[in-house]
């Protein structure tokens, strides 16, 4: 099935994927309202933020109910299913895995008895003291259902009996360090939290009767909230039959993921009040400026490459065309092609204009160059289609380093932009000119000032710090005992203020490989 957003680009090839956005959370309160079916149509909206699993948790004042399956939103769920999911609020999740593996036990909502009731959570982000909280849990007794720092967070929550799940929040929320944008309730009441530096967007709605929480606004216009305002970094919310109220367990410090600018966000989304579409068309303008070349068209790998194509033809007055196809019936249910067919790559998803392009000097303009295998077999396609000339134009910096807050990138050893310069990767993909927007560019483009935003894929500087224990997306799997600290040995040419690392989301050894 296609992607949600109709993003495209960076799943051209099925063995060979690109960044992984993270997940996409939801959450309603409205007594008298369908409330599963809206958080289904929120879960559509946010199905491009996770397509690895699908769930939702159901509260009616006296109980809560959980039905969650690996899958597509559409898959997980059907009528039958959503009509028996009966309450007065809800929260539910899109996942994609950044810590534990991507099985039926590590998908979300989590639920666990408090002293009081139940408690069912759903996170989008990721922790850095992962191991740390978990051994906590330990000393306290407590048992970890999963191998998730999800799940890790759920068991401290729900391990006070003493206190109801408001205060409770308020003692375990500032322990917390990382990426998180939470929704959990128990039977009668919801709740959301946003961590200090605000790096995944939460955003908050009005509905006629009731309230609504959720990763981007759209999921909010699917249902028919109005976008009241953000969730403030460092801010937890409580909603109940009082009403909405607001409490602060840490002082806000900003430090968005300017990546959701490029990437990860719907292009109809606003974050810190900047629309993510207008932000991509001015990256192209920026790209043409600091990239100009002599061609005859500007042209976008389809979808995540539209915005920028359109700001580099404005800009630079070269016209603006589509000079490939996309199969949108090709996802990621498609057979997994034989080696043979492999042989013909992204053909399975692209195929181009013969007319459009044949005898054109062309400007291609992308999201990100990850691997680089997408882009040397799309300027191979594209020459035997007749292209005279290709430049290859990127909406983002260079990736050069992982994430460890939420997206799962390619392990630091796989980014092309590790071991090569940019005529190193030019000269790998087989393009005529490459250009990188700068990063200063993409910045300004955000209008966001650059102390707000974390940048750390890009420049290698992370905002929240990162432990010298082991980080990676297998953390807690396989023994309890792997929460032990490992030494971090010395590595020289980090940028100034950048931490050291020893491992990426996808792999624990990443940066130990030559």
């Amino acid at each position: 099935m296609p992607r949600g957003d109709g993003r495209l680009s960076h799943d051209l090839d099925p063995q060979e994927p690109g960044p992984k956005d993270e997940c996409g959370v939801f959450a309603v309160w409205a007594p008298g309202e369908e409330v599963a079916k809206l958080t289904y149509y929120g879960l559509y909206a946010l199905q491009h933020r996770g397509q690895e699993a699908a769930g939702m948790a159901v509260g009616d004042g006296s109980r809560v109910v959980v039905f969650k399956e690996v899958g597509l939103v559409s898959q997980v769920f059907d009528e039958a299913t959503l009509a028996s999911l009966n309450g007065h609020q809800a929260i539910g999740h899109t996942r994609y895995s950044t810590t534990g593996g991507s099985t039926w036990e590590n998908s979300q909502p989590t639920l666990r008895g408090t002293g009081s009731g139940t408690l069912a959570l759903a996170h989008n982000g990721n922790l850095v003291n992962t191991a740390e909280l978990h051994a906590e849990a330990r000393r306290r007794g407590l048992k970890v259902e999963g191998s998730s720092d999800t799940h890790v967070i759920t068991a401290l929550l729900a391990s006070r009996p003493d206190l109801p799940i408001e205060a409770a929040a308020l003692q375990v929320l500032p322990t917390v360090r990382g990426a998180f944008s939470f929704v959990f309730m128990d039977e009668t009441t919801l709740y959301a939290a946003r961590d200090p530096h605000g790096v995944r967007p939460l955003v908050l709605g009005r509905l006629e009767r009731g309230w609504a929480v959720a990763s981007e606004q759209a999921a909010l216009d699917i249902v028919g909230a109005s976008f009241v305002r953000e969730v403030e970094p460092g801010e937890l919310l409580t909603i109940d039959e009082n009403g909405l109220r607001s409490s602060r367990f840490a002082a806000a410090e900003p430090k968005g993921c300017v990546f959701e600018y490029v990437y990860v966000a719907r292009p109809d989304a606003t974050i810190a009040g900047r629309n993510v579409y207008a932000a991509r068309v001015e990256v192209g303008r920026r790209l043409a400026a600091e990239h100009p070349v002599e061609a005859d068209l500007v042209m976008p790998v389809p979808e995540s490459g539209v915005p920028a194509a359109i700001g580099y033809a404005e800009a630079s007055g070269i016209p603006f065309g589509h000079g490939l196809t996309k199969n949108a019936y090709v996802g990621r249910t498609f057979i997994q092609p034989s080696q043979t067919i492999r042989q013909l790559g992204i053909r399975l998803k692209l195929n181009p204009l013969r007319d459009v392009i044949r005898g054109k000097r062309l400007v291609v303009v992308d999201d990100s160059i990850v691997r680089g295998n997408t882009q040397r077999a799309l300027i191979r396609m594209l020459r035997e289609a007749g292209a005279l000339e290709v430049h290859i134009r990127i909406s983002s910096p260079p990736v050069s380093w992982p994430c460890f807050y939420g997206i799962d990138f390619a392990t630091r050893a796989e980014l092309i932009a590790t071991g090569a310069d940019v005529d190193g990767v030019r000269r790998s993909i087989g393009a005529d000119s490459l250009g990188y927007v700068s990063l200063d560019g993409l910045v300004a483009a955000t209008e966001q000032p650059k102390t707000r935003l974390c940048r750390a894929c890009f420049d290698g500087v992370y905002p929240i710090e990162l432990p010298a224990s082991e980080l990676g997306k297998h953390l807690l799997e396989g023994a309890p005992d792997r929460v032990a600290a490992e030494p971090q040995p010395d590595r020289p040419g980090l940028p100034d203020g950048a931490t050291p690392l020893l491992a990426s989301q996808g792999a624990g050894d990443a940066l130990r490989r030559p």
